[in-house]
């Protein structure tokens, strides 16, 4: 039997590719054209997966979007799919954000993208609500799931904290596992057992070329630790790499809340930008397709050129993502348990309505006026009926904003 196209690496790369090139509008818009591509086009993995990603995803440090596409990858190929689609995510925003680094240091401004992200961003909206409707379709059956959507998406959309998010899910989570433990069979004590089995549970390959390849990466960031602190390329590499890692792997909730964070190490700790830099990285990264993280390109392209910024770049996404696969591993062998199941049915709205209200913050803050709401209804009622390719939508829309906002 010929091996259909989508089940393979290469599939998977170009797929990833072609979505972090359009993915503008943050983690939303990203998670909504992976959705549409993966999940309704594809039909690699079902809307319940993507759903339990974002879940495990907002409860673990580091960029929530890279790591739900880590997550994919993983579910799909193993732990070559998940690096394949972690690659094929972030070439596009980290090459395009190479480029505008570049322009930076040679012109001292940043390109103006207003126009084009007018348009740009009700489409990005339009493509996340057509989304969370099909996910609604899908995921949400009583009028307690609708209440569970409702509340998520009105505490997500008024409050931006970290600890709202956790609050959400850890509230839903327990919502969903009272309220639906009745109808499936089992207990809590028996999602234990699962999860202390699915633990220390011993491989039959213990040594392979996974083991082979962590074992270099801790030899690499041993060797690295241990260089003495003088003045020196690699030193300053050094720095980059445990400089990113460490604040990755102590982000909780996203991009957006990082960035105070980020600006008091960056700027007010080690002095690597001024504050006009530092803010300009942060438009940049706004305006470049997929994580606003990416911003760390930036950064390290001034100190250290092309391998600082490649470097700075692995070091905030690639620690989370090794992380996330790791946990969705114990995830895939105790998902049937009763008790999880039960617990999801809960967390999935909750999640849906966070979707939700990113479409709604999006929209907004393009300043709404009759011209961007026509625009969204219009991009709104073509993906609904149509369902099209998001990769012509996005640069339509944009220049739909260049000619008309």
């Amino acid at each position: 039997m010929k091996k259909n196209r989508t089940d393979s690496l290469w599939y998977l790369f170009f797929t990833f590719l072609k979505i972090g090139s359009i993915s503008f509008g943050g983690f939303m818009s990203l998670i909504s054209a992976v959705q549409k591509q993966v999940v309704d086009r594809d039909k690699l993995i079902s809307n319940e997966e993507v759903l339990d990603g974002i879940s495990l995803a907002s409860v673990l440090p580091g960029p929530i979007a890279v790591n739900v596409v880590s997550f994919i990858g993983y579910r799909l190929k193993g732990i070559r799919g998940a690096i394949v689609c972690f690659i094929g995510i972030l070439i596009p925003s980290f090459l395009l954000m190479l480029l505008l680094s570049a322009l930076y240091q040679k012109f001292g401004n940043v390109p103006e993208f207003g126009s084009f992200f007018a348009g740009v961003l009700p489409a990005v909206a339009a493509i996340i609500i057509s989304v969370a409707v099909g996910m609604i379709k899908k995921n949400v059956s009583d009028w307690k799931q609708i209440i569970l959507v409702v509340l998520s998406g009105v505490v997500t959309y008024f409050s931006r904290s970290y600890f709202s998010t956790l609050l959400i899910i850890v509230f839903s989570g327990l919502a969903g596992y009272f309220l639906y433990r009745t109808k499936t069979v089992g207990s809590l004590q028996s999602s234990v057992y699962s999860l202390q089995s699915a633990v220390f549970r011993r491989q039959s390959a213990v040594f392979s070329w996974q083991s082979a390849v962590g074992s270099l990466l801790i030899l690499i960031i041993i060797l690295l630790v241990i260089i003495p602190e003088k003045e020196t390329l690699v030193w300053l590499h050094r720095k980059i790499m445990l400089t990113f890692s460490s604040m990755s792997l102590s982000l909780f909730g996203g991009g957006y809340v990082a960035v105070p964070s980020m600006h008091k190490i960056i700027v007010d700790t080690l002095h690597w930008l001024t504050n006009k830099e530092f803010v300009d990285a942060i438009a940049l990264g706004q305006v470049t397709p997929g994580p606003i993280l990416v911003s760390a390109t930036f950064i390290g392209y001034k100190l250290a050129g092309f391998f600082g910024a490649l470097n700075a770049t692995l070091s905030i996404f690639l620690p989370t993502a090794i992380l996330m696969v790791i946990c969705s591993r114990f995830l895939a062998k105790i998902n049937n348990a009763p008790a999880l199941k039960a617990a999801f049915k809960g967390l999935r709205p909750a999640i849906i309505g966070m979707i939700l209200s990113a479409a709604v913050t999006i929209l907004v803050s393009t300043g709404i006026s009759y011209k961007t709401i026509i625009l969204f209804l219009a991009i709104l009622a073509v993906v609904i009926k149509y369902n099209p390719d998001t990769v012509f939508i996005i640069p339509v829309a944009g220049v739909i904003g260049l000619i008309l906002l």
